[in-house]
């Protein structure tokens, strides 16, 4: 006998009750995350400047870093019979032995010992590192970080450029869903943008990133940053590191990854209610950190549902049950769903490429 398998058929668009049958095949995506552990890097030769169990606040200098270390090698004497790596050393008359180009070191970090000689890291020109959020410092290790358990909540991105920082959040724009879909150019940006955080929507560019920070905005919220546009960004970044005057902390957190999409409408709902508020840009992990306990997070609906890639990448609807396995391009079988996208009739689009919020 054989069997006949039907093929779930188009729902109707003017069908009112919701069907949520294959619902939680579509992946969650979380909005919002509990406190997080911020992790602040630190190259042989930092200083931290906290411990374990420090309760600290925005603006709190943790560490200094090391523009231009280098490696030097102590005399046999020159340091204790328990000197540890990671520990700070500091000259008393001992003589030091170069291994690269400069003078002997002042003071320096322990890094190993070799045939009884301690090399150390050292240079001249330390830069602060502020924590831009207030939490207490869960662990330090030399040469490797400090953790801090962030206070608050947590809206977490896919990528972070720059350095951490803190501002106030502005939409930077006057059209309601201008912060959605909106682009950022060089000649929007004004001194009034003076230390507040910009949310773009879906386009910006590296011209427009470092007219920003030139400008005194100290950071970027954005939905997509394209391979250009960052290289560019890294670049610039790489010759302020370079400079002798240091600008201000500045940020860019990448909520999506590197396609041009609007921003999601469940996280933009956030960052509305968010607008005004005092809030921080964590690079690792990647994220938007605030503390507003008061803050009302917008309910999105079970059946709503984004289309992350593929044709419709960016666009949201909501979900109207399974479709079964259709052909879509490249002659592909995939399992789909049917969704129905604005006043459209259900399509169906693969339920890889699709997310819900929660």
């Amino acid at each position: 006998m054989t069997v006949v398998r039907s093929r779930p058929r188009r729902p109707s668009s003017a069908h009112t009750k919701p069907d949520a049958r294959g619902l939680d095949l579509v992946g969650r995506r979380p909005i919002l995350g509990g406190p997080i552990e911020v992790t602040f890097p630190l190259r042989p030769g930092d200083r931290a400047l906290v411990v374990a169990g420090d309760a600290i606040v925005a603006g709190t200098t943790v560490a200094e870093r090391l523009r231009d270390p280098r490696f030097v090698q102590l005399g046999p004497d020159a340091t204790a019979a328990d000197a540890r790596p990671g520990q700070r050393w500091m000259t008393s008359g001992q003589a030091g032995v170069r291994l690269r180009r400069g003078d002997g070191a002042q003071a320096g970090e322990l890094l190993y010992e070799h045939s009884g000689r301690w090399a150390i890291a050292a240079g001249e020109h330390a830069e602060a590192i502020d924590c831009p959020l207030a939490g207490v410092v869960r662990d330090v290790r030399p040469g490797l970080g400090i953790r801090v358990r962030a206070q608050g909540r947590a809206l977490l991105g896919v990528e972070a450029l720059g350095d951490p920082t803190h501002g106030r959040l502005s939409l930077g724009g006057e059209r309601q869903d201008h912060h959605r879909t909106g682009r950022l150019r060089a000649t929007s940006l004004d001194v009034g943008l003076t230390g507040t955080i910009l949310v773009i929507g879906s386009r910006v560019d590296a011209e427009a990133l470092t007219r920003a920070r030139a400008m005194g905005v100290r950071g970027v919220i954005v939905s997509g940053l394209a391979g250009k546009e960052r290289r560019d960004f890294m670049a610039s970044e790489a010759r302020q590191r370079a400079a002798l005057h240091k600008l201000p902390a500045f940020g860019v957190l990448v909520l999506d990854g590197a396609l041009r999409r609007p921003i999601a409408g469940p996280i933009a709902a956030v960052l509305e209610a968010l607008s005004g508020a005092n809030v921080a840009i964590s690079i690792d992990p990647p994220a938007l950190v605030f503390d507003e306990p008061a803050l009302e997070v917008p309910v999105t609906p079970a059946d709503h549902v984004r289309v992350r890639s593929g044709e419709h990448a960016g666009e949201e609807g909501r979900w109207a049950g399974l479709a079964g396995t259709r052909r879509f391009a490249g002659g592909t079988f995939l399992e789909a769903g049917w969704v129905v996208l604005g006043d459209q009739a259900p399509i169906p689009i693969p339920i890889a490429d699709l997310e819900r919020f929660a």
